[in-house]
């Protein structure tokens, strides 16, 4: 145990203390979203991504360390097999105060009901445009209209709150900042606007030039919404405003133009079983060798996450021309 580390909780050498993990589920995806893959994706074989059963020992160690707070993502999580199953175990973990689950919605008619009678709490759904044909040319392969019948069906649901992702890219979606914010409003949920990433090479354009800073996103909602800061700050990584007379909140993440690694408090398990300390940098150790290793047991497996923190980077450098950026798409990295 290191000098920063306390009995039952993580904390790295900057003093930042971790308390929730995104847990990846799948690498793949009933999308091929042009921000997230490359359109003819390699997935995974199965014998490397971590079985449900491992994923839920990772999940277990987490809360142990003092985790309270679970995000699933993929890929798509609910294109895994049985997933469910997995969902409702975490649910019932003793000291885990939050599941939450990003998804594209395309399931989520079926699913929606499921996932918060297992307890999920929160949900965000990814939703770039409004307009069919554009929707698919941002998905590739995506339907609108299974998207739109999946949040329909969340709203159903009644879960505590749910979030829409948008990411805004000139040229695809820009002109629709708006109007997704209207369509958000109208339904008293949240939506996010999230500045793209350079994780991995884009197939089909050059994300310096497509790339919106959430400066000019907030500049454009301000010339139809009267704004106000929320000064309390969230678990994740959104700073919001509010609506004046309106439930939603409108979010921004920005990691390219608005740094936000200060107060990190979270870290990534790849499908793969790959502790990823950083969303912007490689700092990363292997759970899965941990968890195959017969030899080895729970608390070697806390062990190491206890000895990742020493390892977790102050920051990412998104776009700075002198530092080596990631190479893996961002399903390879759990969205």
């Amino acid at each position: 145990m290191t000098a920063m580390q306390q009995p039952g909780k993580l904390i790295d050498k900057f003093g930042r203390h971790i308390d929730y993990i995104r847990l990846s589920v799948t690498d793949r995806c009933d999308f091929r979203c042009v921000y997230c893959m490359t359109e003819d994706m390699q997935f995974l074989p199965r014998k490397q991504i971590l079985s449900l059963e491992e994923l839920y020992r990772v999940a277990r160690v987490f809360t142990e360390l003092g985790v309270k707070k679970i995000r699933l993502t993929g890929g798509e999580p609910m294109v895994r097999n049985n997933v469910m199953s997995l969902i409702e175990k975490l649910g019932a973990l003793p000291g885990l105060e939050e599941l939450l689950l990003t998804t594209n919605g395309a399931q989520l008619d079926k699913y929606a009901a499921p996932l918060k009678a297992a307890g999920v709490k929160r949900i965000n759904i990814s939703l770039d445009s409004l307009d069919a044909k554009r929707f698919k040319r941002i998905s590739r392969v995506g339907k609108l209209e299974r998207v739109l019948a999946g949040i329909d069906a969340a709203k159903a649901a009644g879960f505590e709150r749910i979030r829409l992702n948008a990411v805004v890219m000139r040229g695809y979606n820009d002109d629709e900042v708006v109007a997704l914010t209207d369509y958000a409003v109208e339904r008293d949920i949240d939506i996010a606007f999230i500045e793209e990433m350079p994780l991995g090479e884009a197939s089909d354009h050059d994300r310096e030039q497509t790339t919106c800073s959430n400066d000019w996103v907030r500049g454009i909602i301000a010339e139809a919404y009267q704004l106000t800061d929320v000064t309390a700050k969230t678990a994740g990584p959104s700073r919001y405003v509010r609506i004046e007379g309106k439930n939603s909140r409108i979010g921004f993440i920005s990691p390219v133009t608005h740094n936000f690694c200060a107060d990190c408090n979270r870290v990534r398990v790849t499908v793969e079983g790959r502790l990823l300390l950083c969303l912007g940098n490689e700092h990363s150790i292997d759970l899965r060798a941990i968890l195959r290793d017969r030899q080895l047991g729970e608390d070697d497996l806390k062990q190491a996450i206890i000895a990742s923190m020493d390892i977790k980077p102050e920051r990412h450098y998104f776009y700075d021309k002198d530092y080596q950026q990631p190479v893996r798409l961002m399903n390879m990295t759990g969205g």
